[in-house]
This record gives C-alpha cells, sequence and structure tokens, in this order.
C-alpha cells in the first residue's frame, strides 16, 4: 500500500487513517484482545505491518466491522454469522 521507504511515522499513519492495535481499541471501545480475535478470526484485516511488526488497522474500515459487530451481536451470535452480516 505505502513505499516500505517512507517513514512510518505517528503523523504519516494518522494522516493516512492507519492505527495500532491499541488506538483502534480505544476509539472502537473495545479490549485490544477482541481486535487480536477478531483479527484472528478473519472478521476484521490487518492492512499493513510496519518495520518493527506492529499491526496497522484502516481506522474507517476497521471501526465500521467493530461498530456493526457491537450492534448485531446483542442476539448473541456465533463468529461465522457475526461474519455473515459484517460482510
Amino acid at each position: 500500500m505505502f513505499k516500505k521507504e517512507e517513514a512510518m511515522t505517528k503523523k504519516f499513519r494518522l494522516e493516512n487513517g492507519l492505527l495500532k492495535i491499541g488506538e483502534i481499541a480505544r476509539e472502537a471501545g473495545v479490549r485490544e484482545s477482541t481486535v487480536r480475535y477478531y483479527t484472528e478470526v478473519g472478521l476484521i484485516k490487518v492492512t499493513e505491518k510496519t518495520d518493527s511488526g506492529y499491526r496497522l488497522y484502516d481506522r474507517n474500515e476497521t471501526l465500521r466491522i467493530l461498530k456493526t459487530v457491537k450492534e448485531v451481536n446483542s442476539g448473541r451470535m456465533t463468529i461465522t454469522q457475526l461474519a455473515s452480516q459484517v460482510a
């Protein structure tokens, strides 16, 4: 998505809507472990990784999915059911 030689500074990340796991969890009002789990099961996707290995998430897309999950999960759906609702 971005050229490797571009410095992945916080300012650059924020200007491009890329948030680290803690930042996205804080904005979405969920725990970091929730973001990790949803990533593992394929509900949300990592957009980029920094050279240091930090996972970066597209702010708008990830927040949209997490908001949708919160809304539809009041019925206690399985991950498979949630994935079909979010897709």
